[in-house]
Parts: C-alpha cells; sequence; structure tokens
C-alpha cells in the first residue's frame, strides 16, 4: 500500500517517529510504520529535516547515529543542558577502571578478559561485569583457543553514549577520554585504578597505548557470536 500524504505531511509523520523513539530509528523501521512509503522517500524526508533543524533558531538536531536517527542537543547547548540534566538525575559514573577496560575493549574487540588483564596489567574482572550491567558491552562467543574464554565486544548503548555511528569512528585515545567525560560524567572524580596510579596518571592514555597506524582493524565478530544488541 502506497503511501497517500504530501511531502510536506511526510517529514511531520518523520519527524513524530525520530523524537519519540528511546533507540536510534532506522529508515526501513520508518517505512514499515508508514505503511509502504519508499526507503527513498523517507531518506528525502529525513534529509528535509536535518537542514531544517541546522537553523539557529533550533536547539535539537537529528543526527545518524548507531545505524539509525536521533534526536540530539546541538553541541553549543551541551553545557547548559548538561548542568540542568545534573540538577535532575545523577551522571553515569565509572572508575578509571572500569573507564580503562571499555576502552580496550573497544579499541581491540573481540577480546578475552585475559587479554584485557593482560594489556591492563591489574584483574579486570569486576569492571567487565560493571560493564556488561550497564549494557555497555556484550559477550560474542568464545574464542577458539585453549579453555575457550568468552569475548566481549561493545554494544549499540556504548555507540549512543559516545555519539558514533560505528566503531570505525572510534577516535584517539586522548579523544576517547574527552568524550568520555561528556558522555559519563565527570568520571575523573572517581577513585583511579591501580594501573593509573602506578603511572602517575590521570588517564588511560598509558594504560593502554594507542594502536601504531599499520595495526590491523578491529576484527568481526564470529559468525558463531551470540549477539543480543545487534549493535
Amino acid at each position: 500500500m502506497e503511501y497517500q500524504g504530501s511531502d510536506q505531511t511526510l517529514q511531520a509523520t518523520v519527524e513524530a517517529i525520530v523524537y519519540v523513539a528511546d533507540e536510534p530509528v532506522t529508515v526501513e523501521q520508518i517505512a514499515i510504520a508508514l505503511g509502504g512509503v519508499s526507503h527513498d522517500a523517507v531518506r528525502n524526508a529525513l534529509r528535509a529535516l536535518q537542514e531544517k533543524y541546522r537553523s539557529d533558531e533550533h536547539g535539537i538536531e537529528i543526527c545518524e547515529i548507531a545505524g539509525g536517527y536521533k534526536m540530539f542537543t546541538k553541541p553549543e547547548h551541551h553545557e547548559t543542558v548538561r548542568r540542568f540534566v545534573k540538577e535532575l538525575t545523577a551522571p553515569l559514573k565509572f572508575s578509571m577502571a572500569a573507564l580503562e577496560t571499555l576502552a580496550t575493549i573497544a579499541y581491540r574487540q573481540p577480546v578475552t578478559l585475559p587479554e584485557i588483564q593482560q594489556i591492563r596489567g591489574v584483574d579486570a574482572s569486576a569492571a567487565v561485569k560493571t560493564l556488561l550491567d550497564r549494557k555497555l558491552v556484550t559477550t560474542a562467543g568464545r574464542k577458539s583457543v585453549i579453555g575457550r574464554p568468552i569475548l566481549y565486544r561493545t554494544t549499540k548503548e556504548f555507540l549512543k553514549h559516545f555519539g558514533l555511528s560505528g566503531i570505525d569512528e572510534l577516535p584517539s585515545i586522548k579523544e576517547f577520554e574527552e568524550l568520555a567525560r561528556a558522555a559519563l560524567g565527570d568520571i575523573l572524580s572517581s577513585p583511579v585504578s591501580d594501573a593509573s596510579a602506578d603511572a602517575g596518571s590521570d588517564a588511560f592514555g598509558d594504560a593502554l597505548p594507542e594502536p601504531e597506524p599499520d595495526d590491523a582493524p578491529p576484527q568481526a565478530v564470529p559468525e558463531t557470536a551470540k549477539d543480543s544488541d545487534g549493535a
């Protein structure tokens, strides 16, 4: 069944769908909700809305993120909105150990717990559990080695928190730290890990060296991996 509304009506409907969606909504999901409108028509409506929200008279924008579209406040309003939200709810806070572990998983995924601990030099079991509980990482099958240890990788929730469309957009380690401050709250007020304390650093850069330029990109998740997030 073809969608019968005008272009203006289509834009308004797409805008409403993106607004109410808790998760980034895909072109396909919008097309299905509209009862058969073409994917191209939905994309055109989204582009028109993105152009509309670029105007200074709007404080929000529609961004393509984690495979879909979602509304966000514009960067120039982040600090004001963050202060407002901070008064309403407590921000996500992590220990430096958890943040270092998250960075290790993000840049080395899929990666096992023994590999994480070898990189960081400390036990990471508690940090991994915290990240699993917060749904920032998930399991990705088992590695085909002795003992078949569980593999871990990041999730869609991770992409949303850091404003990334995909893992290939991961910034440098230093930039990642700055994103962590903004997305996860003032994490540097939390206790630092043993690894950072030993290194005399207030960041996780010393615990996780930045990959060399000729390093291979993050490996694909094995086909046998069990994935409940679909990221």
